[in-house]
């Protein structure tokens, strides 16, 4: 059986909000890990504004060490 399912982007920005804290990263530093001249897509995801691509996912992924499924808030 199919289960639809969405990704809460307030969440989700909340929860990288709280990864990047918890694991002492700067805006600046990811900005830089991802090779961003600006670090506004970084303000947009926390903010639940925009969700980061997949290819932003699988960074993030590493520099939080964890798993894209446990970065994104998913909701049936």
């Amino acid at each position: 059986m199919f289960v639809a399912v969405r990704i809460n982007m307030i969440k989700t920005g909340n929860n990288i909000s709280r990864l990047r804290k918890e694991k002492g990263l700067s805006i600046k530093a990811i900005q830089e890990a991802m090779g961003f001249n600006t670090p506004q897509a970084i303000f947009k995801w926390q903010r639940g504004e925009a969700l980061p691509t997949v290819d932003n996912l699988a960074v993030l992924s590493e520099l939080f060490q964890m798993t894209i499924d446990e970065i994104i808030v998913k909701e049936k």
